[in-house]
Formats: structure tokens, sequence, C-alpha cells
């Protein structure tokens, strides 16, 4: 899965993409910043695979670099479907048939679950969570496991992928929540949330009772 961008990676990439192919010293020119700031861009877009470095050799001189982005990087830049979401999203709602909205739904959030929980294999409901959060990174989602000051096992989502969808309607929230819950097999309960102006989602572990078996076990 691709790594977060921040918003300098995403200009610098535009600008690159703009040009077709750049030298270090015409992305100097055109970004009005050292030679040193756009190496260091540069050497951190190549190692995630973003931009590719091309050598020129022409005549007996030495050879220079020019510099490209990847397939990976044209994608990253084409990786903006909030819009596409947004519309989507409303015509869901407009279905009038009750049990086809959420036929629809349902499948949404199998292959939402599908997608993110597929490593998740943990024998219990904290090694679960832990494997949740580590796919969420490596989707991009900047989240923490950690605890609340009652101590409460939490997960925290420090930047809401589909804000602006969350601020217009909260059932996505309820459908986040719902795949998390669907991957854990565990409810969770949400505390706090950025659309309502929280620096984070923040979801609580809710423990399951034990079944009867499990109680006559330990009995």
């Amino acid at each position: 899965m691709r790594p977060a961008l921040d918003e300098g990676d995403l200009e610098f990439l535009q600008l690159l993409q703009s040009r077709g192919e750049a030298t270090v010293q015409e992305l100097c020119d055109a970004a009005g910043v050292t030679a040193t700031a756009i190496r260091q861009r540069l050497s951190r877009l190549q190692d995630l695979n973003f931009v590719a470095r091309v050598t020129i050799r022409a005549g007996r001189g030495r050879p220079h670099h020019r510099y490209e982005l990847t397939d990976a990087g044209r994608q990253a830049l084409g990786d903006n479907y909030g819009e596409l979401a947004i519309l989507l999203w409303e015509e869901l709602q407009r279905i009038a048939d009750p049990s086809v909205r959420e036929g629809v739904l349902k499948r949404l959030r199998e292959q939402f679950a599908r997608r993110m929980g597929s490593g998740v294999t943990g024998t219990t409901l904290e090694q679960r969570l832990t494997q949740l959060g580590s796919a969420l990174a490596a989707r991009g989602f900047d989240v923490q496991i950690g605890t609340s000051p009652v101590g409460d096992v939490v997960l925290r989502e420090h930047h809401c992928p589909y804000h602006e969808l969350a601020v217009a309607d909260a059932g996505i929230c309820e459908l986040e929540q719902q795949v998390f819950e669907q991957i854990l097999g565990s409810p969770l309960q949400l505390i706090q949330s950025c659309r309502d102006g929280a620096s984070c989602c923040e979801f609580r572990l809710v423990e399951l009772p034990p079944s009867p078996t499990e109680a006559a076990s330990v009995g």
C-alpha cells in the first residue's frame, strides 16, 4: 500500500509532472529552493518509488541525471477521489428501496472488511486491534493504539480519510465503525470524532462478556 504523502510531496510531484522530467538545477529554479532541499525531497520520493532517476550520457562529457515520475508517482497524483466518493455516497442514500440500499451497504462493509482485515489473525482482541492499526497505517492512515486516561484500550485515528464526506453525513463514520467491529469481532464505542471538531477519532474497545461455555470452563 502506498505511504501517505504530505502536501509538500504532492506539490513537488505535481511540479515534476508538469515538466515531464527535470534536473536538480531546473527543479531549484522552478521551486525557488536550494539544491540541498531538492535533493532531500528527491531522495525521499525515490525511496518511496514515486520518482526515478534517469542517467543521460551525451558525447564525451560527464553523464548527468534527470528525474521523472514513476507509474506509482503518477498514480499518487490521481488518488484524489474525494468528490467522486461524495457523489457515490449521495446516490447510495437516494436508493428508495430500504432492502436494496441496505444490501449495497452490506456488500460495501464486507469489501472494506476484506481489504483492511486480511492480515488480522490474532487470537486475542488486543492482538487483532494492533494488527488492524498496522493494516490501516500501511494504507496511509495516521493511527495509534493506546490507552485512555482511565486505562481503556483505544484506537486513535488522527486524520479522517473521509472528512469532507463525514461532515456532510455521519453515516460514513457509522460504516467505518461497523467495518472495524466486523474485523475485530467485537463492538467499539466512538468516544470522539474529527467530524465534531476533536483532534482525532477515538474508538474504545468494548470487551464482550464470556460466553456460557467459556464461563463454565473457567468455573
